[in-house]
C-alpha cells in the first residue's frame, strides 16, 4: 500500500480542528505527473486524499520497474470541509492548480462516487480507465477504417451507433462503432 492511500485519520485531524465534522471530496486538478507527489504532499499535511492508481511494469534499454500510474491522470481527491485555511493550505501545495468545479465554485464529488472507485480497485476484477462519453455527445472516431470521422453517438452500449449527416441535405447516415474507438470532441449540453 502506499502513503497517499492511506486516508488520514479523521479523529486526528478534527482534533488539530483542520476538518470541520461535515467535509466532502473534491477533485484537485495537479500539474502533469505530479499526481503521486502531491498526494503524498496532501499525507504529509494531514489533509485527506485519495489517488486512484495502479501499478505497471515499465521497461527502460537497462532495467524493468513498477511504476504507480494514475487512473485519472492529473486528478487527485482530497476531503475539504469549508474552512478556508486548509482550502488555501492545498491551493498552495507544489504540483496543484486548482480545485475541479464550474462558474468559479469548487463542486463536491459525491462520496458513493469515490467509494465505488476505491471498490472497484482493491477487487481482483479488470478495470481500466475509460472516456466519459454521453449519448448525443458529438465524438471522433480515433482508429480503425473510420479514423477520423466526427458524428453523434446515438446509443451507448459495447457496440455504439454513430450517426453521420449532412445537414444541407437533411440526411444522416449511421454506422456501428466500439466506444473504445471514439473520443469526444463537444458534449453533450446538460439544461
Amino acid at each position: 500500500m502506499y502513503p497517499h492511500e492511506k486516508p488520514v485519520q479523521n479523529e486526528f485531524v478534527q482534533k488539530e480542528r483542520m476538518l470541520p465534522p461535515q467535509s466532502h471530496w473534491y477533485a484537485v486538478h495537479t500539474r502533469s505527473r505530479f499526481e503521486v507527489r502531491v498526494a503524498d504532499r496532501f499525507s504529509e499535511t494531514c489533509i485527506e486524499n485519495y489517488l486512484p492508481a495502479y501499478e505497471e511494469v515499465h521497461q527502460w534499454k537497462d532495467r524493468k520497474r513498477k511504476v504507480l500510474v494514475p487512473l485519472f491522470g492529473g486528478y487527485v481527491f482530497a476531503r475539504l470541509g469549508d474552512r478556508p485555511q486548509v482550502r488555501r493550505q492545498l491551493l498552495q501545495t507544489p504540483g496543484v492548480v486548482r480545485i475541479v468545479g464550474q462558474a468559479g465554485r469548487d463542486e463536491p464529488i459525491p462520496d458513493h462516487e469515490v467509494e465505488a472507485l476505491r471498490s472497484v480497485l482493491t477487487t481482483n476484477a479488470p478495470y481500466y480507465a475509460h472516456p466519459f462519453l454521453q449519448e448525443g455527445a458529438w465524438v471522433r472516431v480515433k482508429r480503425g477504417p473510420l479514423k477520423g470521422i466526427q458524428g453523434y453517438l446515438v446509443r451507448l452500449t459495447k457496440r455504439s451507433r454513430l450517426v453521420i449527416s449532412v445537414i444541407a441535405l437533411a440526411q444522416s447516415v449511421a454506422t456501428e462503432v466500439d466506444c473504445c474507438d471514439v473520443e469526444l470532441v463537444h458534449s453533450v449540453a446538460v439544461s
